[in-house]
């Protein structure tokens, strides 16, 4: 009986499925002992300030005026006014805050003509800001006033005449939903100044409700984290998007491309670049070997697995292979192979680096029928970085965006400005961007032609 690539993958996923979740699949006692020499997991508490230093630029001061959150708020969630003049009673149309204040006006954040902008921001105009700023008004506004007294209890404000009713339901929404977590409870008051750290907590969970917070299944110390990862790609079909195809595969076809990628950006981790290295590859009983390796090596970080589609011409000559495959009138095909990328945010740099020689040395194959490797370890491994990396070689990504999806196609630094001009010609419409990032050597050696 012949059995199909396909068929084995799927009982394989379902054993490990099996093993997995009946916990046969312990938790390594090789990491166990190397979080007891002092490396431990992950904290999960994050750093608000550093996170919105790396991600948009900006740097909380210790001291802020209601017009400095105002200014941060439209920064993060990138609102722009829509060009009608508001007629603020204290913000002419030059003044540094006008065009942010007059962004979230529209949008409903702030409700007053007078901005107070260069009044020292408390804790209450911070949290009521950030409720609002999180799309979380209209629930606010559903509170009855005794559920909004029984939430308001919880910070011990309850009957302050200071607060209108709206503003009163808007705290007490933020309490329950987490916005003004519960250790700052005891510490909160009405007209406290908010400290950068405060401000920088609301910020960081205006951005969690916005869906562009840190986003990962785990971290590799989890129990669980085998069961996630594995239900993750179980979960994931090929992707597909017409609009980007239509250019990708004619680049494919015309040989401007040797191949491309097709991602989804609503599972990009948002990891600190610093901290992080990404790993390509389509094999899943992989992606849980490497994750033990890893464990078992005393290393953690978080993870993300980003489901991704690889495109190339498929020729005939190859045989049947588990891949989608689409002919073309011209009789050209194309395969089309479900893939994924594993991101890991480590816990340190030292760790980043340590990576690189696990992986060389138990997921690198160098010979035919070499032993000690992980389960189908390629001759050229991928992973890469955002920021530099020793011994590590710089190549370009050519990507192209259409809403949430984008396609993209590694290359030799100096192949970047032909692919981009071609695809342009393809379609002088597309969103295009290339950048340099840091890969593996044995990649780079693919890249020029070598297959190891």
């Amino acid at each position: 009986m012949v059995i199909s690539n396909g068929a084995v993958r799927i009982f394989v996923s379902i054993v490990i499925s099996a093993l997995l979740l009946s916990g046969f699949w312990p938790e390594s006692d090789v990491y166990s002992q190397a979080v007891k020499q002092g490396q431990a997991p992950l904290s999960k508490a994050a750093d608000h300030k550093q996170s919105l230093k790396e991600r948009y630029g900006l740097s909380i001061p210790d001291s802020l005026t209601k017009g400095d959150f105002i200014v941060v708020v439209a920064k993060i969630l990138d609102l722009k006014a829509t060009g009608h003049k508001i007629p603020f009673s204290d913000l002419q149309e030059g003044s540094p805050y006008y065009e942010p204040a007059a962004a979230l006006y529209d949008k409903g954040i702030i409700t007053q003509l007078s901005v107070n902008a260069d009044r020292q921001l408390t804790q209450s105009n911070a949290v009521m800001i950030a409720l609002k700023a999180s799309g979380m008004k209209e629930l606010a506004y559903t509170y009855s006033p005794e559920k909004t007294k029984r939430s308001l209890a919880k910070l011990r404000i309850t009957g302050n005449n200071a607060l209108s009713p709206q503003a009163s339901q808007e705290l007490a929404a933020a309490v329950d939903l987490g916005l003004l977590p519960a250790d700052s409870f005891s510490s909160f008051s009405l007209s406290k100044p908010a400290s950068g750290n405060f401000a920088s907590m609301l910020l960081d969970r205006v951005i969690t409700f916005h869906g562009q917070n840190e986003n990962y299944l785990g971290r590799i110390s989890d129990p669980d984290i085998f069961r996630l990862v594995n239900q993750a790609w179980l979960s994931r079909d090929i992707i597909e998007d017409k609009q980007l195809q239509s250019v990708v595969d004619t680049a494919l076809k015309q040989k401007l491309v040797t191949g491309y990628n097709l991602k989804d950006s609503r599972y990009d981790p948002h990891f600190d670049p610093n901290l992080t290295l990404t790993y390509g590859h389509s094999n899943i009983v992989h992606a849980l070997q490497l994750i033990g390796l890893l464990r078992s090596e005393g290393i953690d970080a978080k993870v993300q697995l980003e489901p991704k589609t690889s495109a190339f011409v498929y020729l005939k000559e190859w045989g049947p292979q588990d891949y989608k495959i689409v002919e073309d009138e011209d009789g050209t095909s194309i395969a089309y192979t479900k893939e994924y990328d594993l991101s890991f945010e480590f816990q340190n740099v030292e760790q980043k680096n340590d990576f690189q020689r696990i992986i060389l040395k138990y997921a690198k194959k160098d010979s035919d029928n070499q032993t000690g490797l992980i389960a189908d370890s390629w001759w050229q491994p991928l992973y890469f970085s955002d920021t530099a990396m020793q011994d590590y070689k710089i190549i370009s990504n050519t990507k192209i965006t259409s809403r949430n999806y984008y396609a993209q196609t590694f290359s030799l630094s100096n192949q970047t400005a032909a692919i981009a001009a071609g695809l342009k010609q393809l379609n002088p419409d597309i969103q295009l961007e290339s950048y340099s990032f840091w890969v593996d050597e044995p990649f780079y050696r693919y890249l020029q032609g070598d297959y190891k």
